[in-house]
């Protein structure tokens, strides 16, 4: 399957500052295969090694001489290592003793080497950010696949292309196919191993299966690495995400979780889960002035998954409810549209994400993120209907100012606000980044 992320790959590669690379993501977002695919399009050959099913490799880092460390990993990997033409991968590097510090010395003294680093709770050691070297790396964070990737790994890569070109006409004309295509795509998710067994025929049904089945994986990653106090909490804000984002006002509340619950009991918890990857947390903004990271408040948030298929099996959404009708998008207050736009939104480089709430009044913008020092108010609709009361209101607050609707309907382009439909939303605001 392509993943557009080779082409950031292929640009560490070349680079003046190529540094080794840290390849941060979920479990099972592809991390692995894609290192792997790169290595057979871009090198000679590669030398990987696993240090969760190495033995030795817990060995391999007990001093910092890079010379010795090249020749042990040539020998556990059996492969010849030759600067630029052989790429070094360690995989779940966190299983290794002092390995992310080790890439310190592998950027001052063999900087001619090119390293690659992923590891499947990763995040949580990059946040604890013990021996971590800092200046010295460089990192690349992997999502799950996007509504274009996905369109290209079903055999849709003409229409991919098509709304990654931002040539209106033309995208409005295949609107009505897109629009099943993208409720295919909310029910199967961007997870690759989902994806491949849509292509091979697999049952809908049966892809579910899958999705639970990630998610059980993930609830064993945390058993084991999580401290024990925390694995309780770690699963109830897990298991309460569904209906947090199920209401109209998405802020997550801690008394959702249980009753009487409380923030400093939780926040080490919804950092394990932020850290590993599996939800994405998005913060309120006290103000919807550029630079939005000013006004950023951290006690005021949404939490989501990190992949709208997992939403889905959690809400244990039927397939047919997704793929044959508009109820999914209306469903749970919008919850799985909201999903859609925030995983789309991740892909755009260098942005940030927020959403707004205006004290003391009824008003709220869905997201808001900062293009060129310009504040970007996006409103999700899950329906047709395009009436939106708090952007109107929200436009003359803070004019001069465009603004967006995501929605089902077709591209629209209005004199302040354009409809942009939630399958082109990322390739609309990328027009505006180049």
């Amino acid at each position: 399957m392509e993943r557009f992320i080779i082409n950031d790959l292929c640009k560490w590669k070349t680079s003046v500052r190529r540094k080794p690379l840290i390849l941060n993501g979920a479990r099972q977002v592809g991390k692995t295969w894609i290192l792997k695919q790169f290595a057979k399009l871009e090198y000679d050959n590669i030398a990987y090694l696993n240090c969760d099913e190495e033995p030795l490799a817990a060995r391999l880092f007990e001093d910092y001489d890079i010379n010795r460390i090249l020749r042990a990993l040539e020998a556990l990997t059996h492969t010849q290592i030759s600067a630029g033409k052989t790429l070094i991968f360690i995989d779940e590097i966190q299983e290794t003793p002092r390995g992310l510090h080790a890439l310190k010395y592998f950027a001052e003294n063999a900087p001619e080497q090119h390293v690659v680093v992923a590891g499947s709770l990763l995040g949580i050691l990059l946040h604890k950010g013990e021996n971590f070297p800092v200046g010295k790396v460089n990192i690349l964070q992997m999502h799950p696949m996007s509504f274009t990737e996905f369109l290209v790994a079903i055999g849709e890569k003409q229409l991919s292309e098509c709304i990654s070109s931002c040539d209106w006409q033309l995208i409005n004309m295949l609107h009505d196919k897109t629009i099943r295509l993208l409720k295919l795509y909310l029910y199967v998710g961007g997870m690759p191993e989902a994806v491949q067994a849509y292509c091979d025929n697999v049952p809908l049904r049966d892809i579910r299966t899958i999705h639970n089945e990630i998610l059980t994986t993930y609830r064993n990653d945390l058993s084991k690495h999580a401290p024990k106090e925390q694995v309780i909490r770690i699963t109830q804000v897990l298991d309460s995400i569904p209906a947090q984002v199920a209401k109209e006002n998405k802020k997550f509340i801690f008394g959702m979780i249980k009753k009487g619950a409380r923030a400093k009991d939780f926040e080490i918890a919804i950092q394990w889960l932020q850290d590993a990857g599996i939800i994405l947390k998005i913060c309120n903004v006290s103000k919807p002035h550029a630079p939005l990271h000013f006004y950023e408040d951290f006690d005021s948030f949404k939490l989501f998954l990190l992949d709208c298929g997992l939403l889905g099996a959690m809400n244990q959404t039927d397939a047919s409810e997704i793929t044959l009708t508009d109820n999914a998008f209306d469903e749970y207050n919008g919850a799985l549209a909201e999903q859609l736009v925030l995983q789309e939104l991740l892909f755009l480089p260098d942005i940030p994400i927020y959403y707004y709430t205006k004290p003391n009044a009824r008003q709220e913008i869905d997201f808001l993120t900062e293009i060129k020092n310009q504040v970007l108010p996006i409103e999700v609709k899950s329906g047709e209907n395009l009436q939106s009361k708090s952007l109107k209101q929200f436009i003359i607050e803070n004019a001069p100012i465009r603004a967006v609707k995501s929605s089902l309907l077709p591209f629209r382009h209005n004199e302040v606000i354009d409809n942009v439909p939630l399958y082109a939303l990322q390739s609309y605001i990328n027009s505006f980044q180049q």
